[in-house]
């Protein structure tokens, strides 16, 4: 398994207990990341009783897989959503994640949480020229946008000698030490917390949520899940993608303090942090749909060589990455589902989600608790506006359609279990019977379905983080069929092996 620099600074082991029983509550929150824990911090100082269900450990999604940046120009830039929404939206885009930021800056104070929080300067750099136009024209919608912007020509290595944007005020932090730490403040009879208790059911017409050994009812749901659970027409509108992200030591220089945005197509991010005395540089990019990686690419290599070219490198100590859902309009669909008023969705934040999901936090709270939120209405989850992302829609659905038919008509190879080397998993065709095999590194065996527990497309074998994952809305499975993140509320169904041939 890969591990972050956030997962690897921060405390282990569980805090929290799994829910075993029948328990009733105001709101349920499915997912402990940062969306998750600050509904409920909300929620709970405006006076509703809460249960938080997190699969696993707080924070171990995409929070604690993040790059700790937090930036009110979400990654998508200001300019294209103006040319999509209009000024006013993007204006009111740039103002709420304002307010975001300024949310976690006041809770950190408030709760007196230790997670590095640091206000830091924003770079947007144009790597060639053709990069220059949209730079000014991002530079007229931040100004536009009211942000404290300017041109900057001296920029510090390794971006000297180019041009760029400087937007002040923004801010870094250490999220998962956020998340847990707050978790821990706002932890009552009030707020209840469960970790280990991942959701496989929920009742939407009951407003009841089933685990494995335990049952919520409530008034509310909240999927903090990154993306809808089950079935969901907004997953249509939603491309779910990994990015990786390497941290490690200089054998000499130094990283600038900030963060560094690169204007290329595969775009990258680079930032330093420090921890006991130790100063780090993390390189993130190599985005890539989920479940169409290239099998022949080692993306981690490919960043450790963009890292080597701005940096005299010394070791790589941190290797990871993680999930992300880019939305077709440009816009996070935040609010009440279409099927029930009583469950909302915080889903489509692309990979700007440490500000995205408090903003989500801060919209849900205010329409639970009836009051007026004057974002609401830009991010609503039930918009439809196919003139907005529709070519991006249809080539999103025509690609899901694409795999889904070409994984089933596309003969599957016959193997014997030895062909499998120790630590690769095969999607192929075993005694007459399409299987998905693991082989670990001590020649165990694991034996799933291929078949994805959402809506029934093939997984492929993910030999980076050893994972099978679906390429077509972004479940992800761990060698045994547990479910780790996605759509998917089941896992793969477990198949018997026999040992002839191996």
């Amino acid at each position: 398994m890969t591990k972050s620099i956030w997962e690897a600074t921060s405390p282990d082991g569980t805090a929290f207990p799994s829910l075993t029983g029948s328990i009733e509550t105001d709101v349920v929150i499915i997912g402990g990341g940062i969306t998750g824990i600050m509904a409920a911090m909300l929620l709970t100082e405006g006076g509703k009783r809460v249960v938080m269900l997190e699969a696993k450990r707080l924070g171990s999604g995409s929070t604690g897989r993040s790059t700790g940046n937090l930036h009110i120009v979400p990654d998508e830039t200001l300019h294209p959503i103006r040319k999509k929404w209009g000024k006013e939206a993007m204006a009111l885009v740039a103002e709420s994640r304002g307010e975001a930021l300024k949310l976690l800056e006041s809770t950190v104070a408030e709760y007196n949480l230790d997670c590095r929080f640091c206000r830091r300067p924003h770079h947007l750099i144009a790597t060639d020229d053709s990069q220059l136009q949209p730079l000014e024209e991002e530079h007229a919608a931040m100004d536009e946008a009211g942000l404290m912007v300017s041109r900057v020509t001296d920029l510090p290595a390794p971006f000297s000698g180019r041009k760029g944007l400087i937007i002040e005020g923004q801010a870094q932090f250490h999220p998962l030490l956020f998340v847990q730490q707050l978790a821990g403040r706002i932890s009552s009879d009030r707020c209840r917390i469960f970790e280990n208790s991942p959701v496989r059911e929920i009742d939407e017409l009951h407003v009841r949520v089933k685990t494995d050994s335990g049952e919520v009812r409530a008034a509310a749901v909240i999927m903090a899940t990154h993306t809808p659970k089950g079935f969901n027409l907004v997953q249509t509108e939603l491309r779910p993608n990994r990015e990786y992200g390497i941290a490690g030591r200089l054998r000499s220089g130094t990283v600038p303090d900030g963060i560094f945005w690169t204007m290329q197509e595969m775009s990258h991010s680079i930032r330093s942090f420090e921890r006991e005395g130790t100063r780090y540089f993390m390189v993130i990019g190599e985005e890539h749909k989920t479940g169409q990686h290239d099998p022949k690419s080692d993306y981690f290599r490919r960043l450790e060589e963009y890292g080597r070219d701005c940096f005299d490198i010394g070791a790589i100590d941190f290797r990871w990455s993680a999930q992300n859902y880019r939305p077709a309009d440009l816009l996070p669909y935040i609010g009440r589902t279409a099927a029930s008023g009583k469950v909302h969705m915080a889903t489509g934040f692309s990979t700007s989600g440490l500000l995205y999901g408090p903003l989500a936090a801060m919209i849900i709270s205010d329409v639970i608790h009836g009051r007026e939120n004057r974002w609401e209405q830009v991010y609503r989850s039930t918009r439809f506006a196919p003139g907005k992302g529709g070519q991006k829609i249809f080539k999103e659905n025509v690609d899901v359609v694409k795999h889904f038919f070409k994984d089933y008509l596309t003969p599957s190879e016959k193997k014997q279990l030895g062909d499998i080397p120790p630590g690769s998993g095969k999607v192929a065709d075993f005694e007459g019977k399409r299987v998905a095999v693991y082989r670990d590194e001590q020649n165990g065996w694991s034996a799933v379905s291929p078949v994805c527990t959402h809506l029934g497309c093939v997984v492929h074998w993910n030999p980076l983080e050893k994972s099978w994952d679906c390429p077509c809305h972004g479940s992800r499975f761990a060698p045994d069929g547990s479910v780790i993140e996605g759509p998917a509320l089941e896992p793969l169904a477990r198949r018997e092996l026999h040992l002839r041939g191996s």
